[in-house]
């Protein structure tokens, strides 16, 4: 506790510094050169409205629905960003665990990237993403959104589905509910592991 309340007093003043010097070059840009132009002077102030306000680390967020826990996340970095519509990113690794409603894990979904959108109450999760489901079943791509309002999985790039028995489904993009079971892919073909002895 005290680590993190000394944390938020250094912000603090390093916040007091920012706001100074910038208060301090928008004086000397009315002192010292009329000829700006007011664009560029907002786009300056506009840079520090959109920097992160808040930065966490080893972060682990639990999602519950009528008191059952329904997902957890975990990330190492969490960066809260502070503007009309906030948004967390988080830029490093993103794990997210799904259970059932006997708390047993479902699915595990990884990736090198994230953000969520509070406003919308949507994921999206980008670079490598893995979906590892309980009965083996891996779908892999490089995009991934999660809307929680509409209670659905979709994507808009291409995709594959690999069975346990190691036979896999290529798509261009899908749509899944959020058992991720019932799934509409787009442009499905099949890449089937034949056996030993089987074929021409």
């Amino acid at each position: 506790m005290v680590k993190g309340a000394t944390y938020c007093f250094c912000k603090y003043k390093a916040m007091v510094f920012k706001q100074a010097m910038v208060s301090l070059f928008f004086a000397v840009l009315l002192l010292c050169s009329c000829e700006n132009d007011l664009r560029d002077v907002e786009r300056i102030a506009n840079i520090d409205a959109e920097e992160p306000i808040d930065v966490s680390y080893g972060v682990t967020v639990i999602y519950s629905d009528s008191a059952l826990v329904k997902a957890k996340l975990i990330s190492s970095k969490m960066i809260k960003h502070n503007i009309d519509s906030p948004f967390y990113e988080f830029p490093k690794d993103v794990l997210l665990i799904f259970y059932d409603k006997d708390k047993k894990e479902e699915r595990r979904v990884t990736s090198d990237y994230g953000l969520y959108f509070e406003k919308k109450d949507l994921v999206e999760l980008r670079h490598h993403v893995v979906v590892t489901m309980a009965d083996g079943t891996i779908f892999r791509s490089e995009e991934l959104f999660w809307d929680n309002t509409k209670r659905i999985f979709y994507n808009t790039l291409p995709l594959t589905v690999t069975r346990p028995n190691g036979d896999a489904i290529e798509g261009n993009f899908f749509e899944a509910d959020e058992s991720f079971k019932n799934r509409k892919i787009d442009g499905a073909r099949g890449v089937y592991k034949t056996k030993e002895g089987e074929g021409p």
